[in-house]
């Protein structure tokens, strides 16, 4: 019990750190972090940034290698995020015609990452 304790715990605080790079990275390119871990109404979206005018929601998925990190991300997630995304949306002037994107951040063991912009879309 004490070893699945500690690797979930080693796994958390692996997935914050990463999220932590991938928000500085966005930041070190313009863009304003809204929001980390917002949870919306289908779950929790791991970073909302800002691009000028356009919201971007990203997932971050950290693995061993970036393909396996991209293989940890399916249909029904994205689904889920969407469904966050549109609520994020409601308390957006425009609403639901705010210019947004979906970008992925794969991240692999030693801290080298890919991001994917508007990665899996949205409509």
């Amino acid at each position: 019990m004490a070893d699945s304790t500690s690797r979930g715990q080693m796994a958390h605080y692996g997935g914050a750190a990463a999220e932590l790079q991938i928000a500085q990275d966005y930041e070190r390119r313009g863009h304003v972090v809204a929001c980390r871990r917002w949870r919306g109404a289908g779950g929790e979206i791991d970073l909302i940034v800002r691009d000028g005018g356009e919201v971007v929601f990203v997932e971050v998925k950290k693995s061993h290698t970036r393909d396996a990190a991209a293989e940890r991300l399916g249909r029904r997630q994205m689904a889920r995020i969407y469904a966050s995304a549109l609520d994020f949306l409601e308390s957006e002037p425009m609403g639901q015609l705010t210019p947004m994107r979906f970008d992925v951040a794969l991240v692999d063991a030693s801290g080298a990452f890919e991001i994917i912009e508007n990665a899996f879309g949205h409509g």
